[in-house]
């Protein structure tokens, strides 16, 4: 039974990466058709990221009160529905109102299942939920490149999308004997405190971490959002082509992930946590590299994948052992929250790129890397002098 239920989890972490893809990849084509300036795409993921938000400060409690699989069943399916009505907008105001409850659902998921991955599996697990996320991330974008390359355009990129993901809805409503079974016995194993926020802030090294969410999250999102339009504006390459080199990034994460996933366990989250780190400032250096040719930038952008992959599930994961696993629920809702404030760092850097030149990716990027490996390293300093004192 364990087994199953730990199937539907990743199911619903790929469900959780399919669209996240979508607006990058799409973006240069979407653009043109919507008559929309480069810098939009940013105002479409501040609003998701402004939803997703929200939805993550309101886990705890949401969470509580109907339980896990609720709150996963019915996010999908909001995510679903969201997906299908983007295909049919014709003007960006009409994205940007989506946005909003595509953002919620992608928010309540995400706390809801690291938080319960975080408490009762194992760290390989927490990576191959992650994997699961980088595998949706992953294929969308060839979903999206194809649907350029045919006749459907960028809308029947969603439309393809959304079937995907009213499919993955059906087995999480089809999924509820397992939760019941399995894991609402889990669940009642940890009586969850729930802590106010000037109560989490005062907790040791949890305001550190708290912005390494940040910063890991505007590394992440920033090649996420701008890889494809850094192709075609550079390397001067077609939509179709740009989309899917868009997607070496999430190749990375996803191949990254499941790796780790063997080594999770025996390294250690802190551990993984460094060496992706350098992984990733290295891979930033190299994008930034002045060559004629942009098969550099395509081993890079794969490297900077690799770097970002275990950093992510890796703080997640030890939060239960860092702070007290009776607090993990009411941490981690605000720890998506910090993450997905991220997101605003990526549309930032579309205004840049606007006034000055999307060259300044890898610098931009770079620049969250160290603060990404400083911070994480000050919160590991915070807690083990909290645990031997």
């Amino acid at each position: 039974m364990i087994s199953l239920l730990l199937v539907v989890i990743y199911l619903a972490f790929i469900s959780l990466g399919l669209p996240d893809s979508l607006l990058g990849s799409g973006w240069p084509v979407m653009q043109v058709e919507l008559n929309a300036p480069l810098s939009a795409a940013g105002i479409v993921a501040i609003i998701i990221a402004a939803s997703t938000i929200l939805a993550s400060l309101f886990s705890d409690a949401i969470t509580s009160k109907i339980g896990t699989k609720y709150v996963v069943a019915f996010s999908v399916l909001l995510t679903a529905t969201s997906m299908l009505a983007f295909s049919f907008c014709n003007a960006l105001w009409q994205l940007c109102i989506l946005a909003v409850p595509y953002g919620l659902g992608a928010g309540a998921i995400d706390a809801a299942l690291n938080n319960f991955v975080a408490l009762y599996f194992s760290s390989r697990h927490m990576s191959w939920l992650h994997c699961c996320w980088a595998v949706g991330a992953t294929i969308s974008p060839y979903i999206m490149g194809a649907a350029l390359t045919g006749t459907w355009g960028w809308a029947g990129g969603y439309r393809i999308v959304s079937f995907i993901q009213f499919g993955l809805t059906a087995i999480m409503f089809a999924s509820f004997p397992l939760w019941k079974k399995v894991g609402e016995k889990k669940e009642e194993e940890v009586a969850p405190v729930r802590l106010t926020l000037p109560q989490i802030f005062r907790l040791r090294g949890t305001i550190p971490m708290f912005f390494a969410f940040f910063c890991y999250m505007s590394l992440e999102q920033t090649p996420i959002l701008w890889a494809s339009s850094y192709f075609s504006d550079v390397y001067h390459l077609d939509g179709s082509l740009a989309a899917n080199l868009g997607s070496l990034f999430y190749i990375g994460i996803m191949v990254g992930r499941g790796l780790c996933g063997f080594i999770a366990d025996k390294v250690g989250d802190r551990k993984l946590i460094r060496i992706g780190s350098i992984m990733a400032i290295v891979a930033n250096v190299l994008v930034a590299l002045p060559v004629g040719t942009y098969y550099l930038a395509v081993g890079a952008f794969v490297l900077m994948g690799l770097g970002c992959a275990p950093v992510y599930p890796s703080i997640v994961h030890a939060t239960p052992d860092n702070f007290g696993r009776q607090y993990s629920q009411s941490i981690i809702g605000v720890q998506m929250a910090f993450a997905y404030l991220g997101i605003f760092m990526s549309p930032l850097f579309g205004v840049i790129a606007q006034a000055t030149t999307i060259k300044l990716l890898p610098l931009y990027a770079g620049l969250f890397c160290v603060l990404l490996l400083i911070l994480t390293e000050l919160v590991n300093y915070l807690v083990k002098t909290k645990k031997s004192a």
